[in-house]
This record gives C-alpha cells, structure tokens and sequence, in this order.
C-alpha cells in the first residue's frame, strides 16, 4: 500500500513538472524574448595571435618585458596585480640586480607599521613583496573611479572566456555608438561617465580608454609603439601572470600525447603477436 502510495506521488510529480515544462517551452516559442542591444551588437574578441596559443605556444619573452612596461606606465595607475612578486620577473628575463631596482623605484610602497611609533607607514618594496595596489582598499578605489572598482590584472586572462584575445580586444576596441544601434535601440545610449565597447558584455565599460596614441610607451628595445602593438604586448605579460608555467603544462601535454601514441603502437604489436596463431 505505502510503495502504491509513493509512486502515485512520484508520478504526480512527474505529471506537473511536464506541465510546467511544456508551459515554458510553448512562452518561449509563442513569445519569444526581444533582443537587447547587448544581444545584437556584442561582438566575440578578436584574435590576438600570440605566440603563447596554440598547443605548442610559447611565451616571447621580449614581448611579455614589453607588455609588463605597458602594465607598468599605464595600467599599474588603477590595476592591482596581487598574485604577482617583484621575483617573478626573473622568470620573463629579467636579471636579479634588474628586479631589484624595479621594486625599489616602484612607485608605489609597501604599507607598513613605524616600529617606535606603531603608527601607519609605507617602505621600499623588495623583490619578494607582491606587486603593491593602487589603492589602500575598495572605497578608495571606487572614489578615484566614479564608483567603478577596477579588478585585478592577475587572473584576468584565466577568468575571461579567450582570455589574451578578450583583453586585446577590449583594449583597442573603445569607438563611437554606431548610427544602427542608437536607432534600433533609443534607450540604449551609453551614459555619462561609461564608454562604448562592443566587446565588453553590457557595450558600456567604466574604464577610459588606457591607450590613447601611438607612442604612448616608449619601447626599452626599440620597438615601434602602436596602439595595436601596446595592446598585444600587455595582453601577452596578463597571459603569463595568469599561468607563468604554461610552457611546462604544453610540454607535459605533448610529452603525454607522444607517450600515449607509443603506447598505443605497443599494444596494438602485443595483440598482434598473441593472437597470430589463431584462425578467425
């Protein structure tokens, strides 16, 4: 009796969650959603074309120094990069001596404590301190930013769907509201103090365009700074921040891959010489 019990509940159940499927489903095809401005305009990143992608890719390390200049003199300004050490320079070339100095004239400074006063201080940062925020917490950072809090660089190339190519993108993408878009979509001209990017998922993005002239760098190795070429570097030196040991995982992976081959090649031999005196 209970278990005939039990099942009717159960097929009750059942019965009323295929009524409320087939209702939703019928909404949908009856009276489809309208499309946003999002929907229509967002567009996917453009390739980047890195030397890190790519299941072979490998980190030019030329270009990462680059790009950590392009953090350096124009991103360091509003973005953290708090999973990364001064030390970890040396793994992109960098030489001790070279990071050291580059975390002793860095601009901004460690907090710290006076020892005899205990009263709030800052120090010179060393080669084993993390990259140092800009700002001393949140409301500090969304008071310089209109209210808009500027996530940290670290991971960003991980935390975003195509990474390396989302951050290029986003960067060399800022233009005008097109014509078609204000037309279709009245309501949906950018506000005042956002600015328009198709790439960024809601068109409308806090951050000022950060690069905003060729030149705006001045390359130590003499390469030319376009916008564009501004924009790959700094998306190759976020690449690397966000996985510094991507050229051991692709190494790993291929050595796996040429391993499973072998061993694939072995069996097959194996299954061939146990099974070569039998008639089919």
């Amino acid at each position: 009796m209970v278990r005939a019990i039990s099942s009717l509940i159960g097929a009750a159940f059942v019965f009323v969650l295929a009524i409320a499927l087939f209702g939703t489903v019928k909404t949908a095809v009856e009276e489809p959603a309208a499309e946003s401005a999002e929907h229509v305009f967002h567009l996917g990143p453009r390739e980047a074309d890195l030397p890190s992608a790519g299941l072979a890719g490998k980190f030019d390390n030329r270009q990462v120094q680059r790009g950590f200049q392009v953090y350096k003199e124009v991103c360091a300004a509003c973005h953290s990069l708090k999973y990364v050490h001064f030390r970890d320079l040396t793994k992109i070339g960098y030489a001790e001596a070279e990071v050291k100095a580059i975390a002793n004239q860095w601009v901004i400074e460690q907090p710290s404590i006076n020892p005899e006063t205990g009263e709030a201080a800052t120090r010179k940062n060393a080669p084993s301190d993390p990259f140092p925020s800009p700002f001393i917490n949140e409301i500090a950072a969304r008071a310089a930013n209109n209210n808009a809090l500027p996530p940290d660089l670290s991971l960003m190339t991980k935390a975003r769907h195509d990474g390396p190519d989302y951050v290029y993108s986003l960067i060399t993408g800022y233009q005008n509201q097109p014509a078609r878009l204000l037309k279709e979509f009245p309501g949906a001209k950018t506000p005042a103090g956002l600015h328009y990017n198709p790439y960024f998922a809601n068109l409308n993005i806090a951050m000022p365009p950060p690069l905003t002239a060729d030149g705006q760098v001045t390359y130590a190795d003499g390469t030319k700074a376009t916008k564009d070429q501004m924009a790959r570097d700094v998306a190759a030196f976020l690449t690397w921040t966000a996985e510094p040991n991507l050229e051991a995982r692709h190494a790993a992976g291929l050595a796996a891959l040429i391993f499973i081959g072998i061993f694939c090649f072995l069996a097959w031999g194996a299954y061939q010489n146990v099974w070569r005196d039998v008639k089919h």
